[in-house]
């Protein structure tokens, strides 16, 4: 296991995972975020807003984000829940889970504080392990309910991949699926379209989605393949040009090199009793291949 510990400009602690092959990924202990992933030829594989701000404790724009206790507009009066505007801690005790002896991992946790309890009023620990593989990036979160009584959550890990051009992206694994779109007042649509492709805004949450989807990028000759387990739904984020305009932390332009695909549960909460736990899984992982010259086949990538 190879990891350090470094301070940014404003002294928040950020985590460098390396590994021999030339992977490596940065996390920062503020929202126990993602905020690097590169594979062994130094390529960087998240993406991260030009205008995101890192001068004061608050999310940034891109990386992994983590959703909890609830994902999207879904009750809590805080977008997305609060876990990713908190520092989290080095989880020195991260049993049951196995260590990784093979791999570079570190384990952070966020429990539950008095201001928390405010607005949520629920005990909780939320447990997040990253473990780090050449070409492959894997997050593992818990959520124990260390209260009396039981509560519901809903949860999402937020990937902001990096792409070359999202216009010419192709999503597999979504089609035929039900989905709410964000952008029709939260209604429930089909997916119509073979795979999904991007022409403009999408805002949209997949439900009962499959344990993997392809994100192929055409022009870097690669695909992005995520894997996940116990987290049923998936989010699918562009603000395309307008929107880009209008937020302050989002460059103009940085729409066309992002895609934000979402690890979720959204549409049936997880329901904790006392002293129960819910476990998730997700695995990122990149394949060199090229779609349009019939190098990868997406059915082989989804369920080979």
């Amino acid at each position: 296991m190879s990891w350090s510990v470094v301070n940014d400009g404003d002294g928040l602690p950020r985590i460098i995972l390396t590994e021999p092959a030339g992977s490596s990924a940065v996390i920062h202990l503020y929202g126990g975020q993602v905020l690097s992933w590169k594979n062994e030829k130094r390529e960087e594989l998240l993406f991260v807003s030009t205008k995101a701000s890192t001068k004061s404790p608050k999310p940034i724009r891109g990386g992994i984000p983590i959703c909890f206790p609830q994902f999207d507009n879904l009750g809590y009066p805080e977008r997305h829940g609060f876990a990713g505007n908190r520092l989290w801690e080095l989880d020195t005790c991260p049993s049951p889970l196995p260590r990784s002896n093979n791999h570079s991992s570190v384990d952070l946790i966020l429990k539950s504080t008095d201001e928390d309890l405010k607005t949520w009023p629920h005990s909780f620990e939320l447990r997040l392990r990253v473990i780090l593989h050449p070409s492959k990036l894997t997050l593992i979160p818990r959520v124990r309910n260390t209260g009396s009584k039981d509560f519901s959550f809903t949860f999402a890990i937020q990937n902001y991949l990096s792409m070359s051009d999202v216009s010419e992206i192709r999503v597999e694994g979504l089609e035929t699926l039900d989905y709410f779109d964000n952008l029709e007042n939260g209604e429930r649509f089909t997916e119509q379209g073979d795979a999904l492709t991007f022409d403009g805004e999408v805002d949209r949450v997949y439900l009962r989605t499959p344990a993997k989807i392809a994100i192929i990028d055409h022009e870097k000759k690669r695909t992005l393949v995520l894997r996940k387990e116990c987290l049923p739904d998936a989010g699918v984020w562009n603000p395309w040009n307008k929107k880009a305009k209008a937020l302050p932390d989002f460059g103009d332009e940085d729409y066309k090199a992002m895609l934000c695909i979402n690890s979720a549960v959204a549409e049936t909460p997880v329901v904790l009793k006392p002293l129960e736990e819910w476990r998730g899984c997700q695995e990122l992982s990149v394949v060199s291949s090229s779609y349009c010259s019939g190098q990868l086949d997406p059915r082989i990538v989804l369920h080979g």
